[in-house]
């Protein structure tokens, strides 16, 4: 049982206490990107089970008519097992979810993930368009804004008919191919996304809490009137996000399951605001 002081980044260990979250949370005009907390799978059995309740859980929001999707690691469908099993797997999700007019994510993981996440995703989002655009099917994936290659991996992107998350990356990766200084990080964000905005014809994703960077989108949008949407974490700036959803497509990511404890001490240990919250609730102040 997940304890109340994590109750604020985690919602709940099953697909039930998840999708009562986003049926809060939809009420607010905010939309939902639920993962289910898992990655580095060494064994086939744990994989398949991950991927079956993604497809359940696609189903059920369906039914439930539910504002939402799913976003899904390489590594927990098996990625560290064979880029055959991940392809498998996440094909399988992908074509559960084209049949219930729902969208997939396809999280990032470390660099040594990127090729075979992107070679995923842009035969994927080939086979399973955006069609109509504004239909809620598709497939989505996320870039980095601390890794040098992404500014050349957009223009293969550019004309892909999915959706492109970006974030500034969570990673602790070598020199040679990361900016490692959070402002140079800042820099190639905001650099990322001015090319986005010109190049893009729409399905553009800023995940970002940092009020320069929205900013920054939202000149951005107001300049180009590019399709966005606007993608914050649970637990985090959420006064914010009901604000942002009176005027931008706004989607909170949810996660939930067993394996919530490593997330949730990432969460608290991140930010002081957070660390904060979780030294209250332990003090009972």
């Amino acid at each position: 049982m997940i304890p109340p002081i994590a109750n604020r980044f985690v919602a709940g260990e099953s697909p039930a206490t998840a999708l009562d979250h986003v049926r809060t949370i939809n009420d607010r005009d905010v939309g939902a990107i639920v993962n289910l907390l898992g990655e580095h799978y060494d064994e086939r059995s744990t994989v398949r089970a991950d991927a079956t309740e993604y497809r359940t859980l696609v189903e059920d929001m369906a039914r439930s008519n539910l504002e939402g999707c799913i976003s899904v690691k390489p590594s927990q469908l098996g990625l560290d097992l064979g880029e055959d099993i991940f392809r498998e797997e996440l094909e399988a999700i992908v074509a559960t979810a084209a049949e219930n007019d729902a969208f997939v994510w396809i999280d990032m993981e470390d660099h040594t993930t990127t090729d075979a996440t992107l070679d995923a995703y842009e035969e994927l989002a080939r086979e399973y368009p955006r069609s109509p655009p504004e239909s809620g099917s598709g497939v989505g994936v996320c870039v980095q804004a601390n890794l040098k290659r992404t500014r050349e991996d957009l223009e293969r992107l550019a004309d892909i008919p999915g959706k492109v998350r970006f974030v500034k990356g969570a990673y602790d990766e070598p020199a040679d191919i990361a900016y490692t200084r959070g402002e140079r990080v800042d820099q190639a964000l905001e650099a990322l996304l001015t090319y986005a905005f010109e190049h893009f014809e729409g399905g553009i994703a800023v995940g970002s809490h940092d009020p320069a960077i929205l900013e920054h989108a939202q000149t951005l949008y107001d300049e180009h009137g590019t399709e966005f949407e606007i993608q914050m974490l649970m637990g985090v700036r959420e006064d914010a996000q009901y604000e942002f959803a009176e005027s931008y497509d706004v989607y909170q990511y949810v996660p939930y399951g067993g394996r919530w404890k490593f997330y949730f001490y990432r969460r608290v240990m991140e930010r002081r605001e957070n660390l904060r919250f979780a030294l209250r609730a332990v003090l009972g102040r």
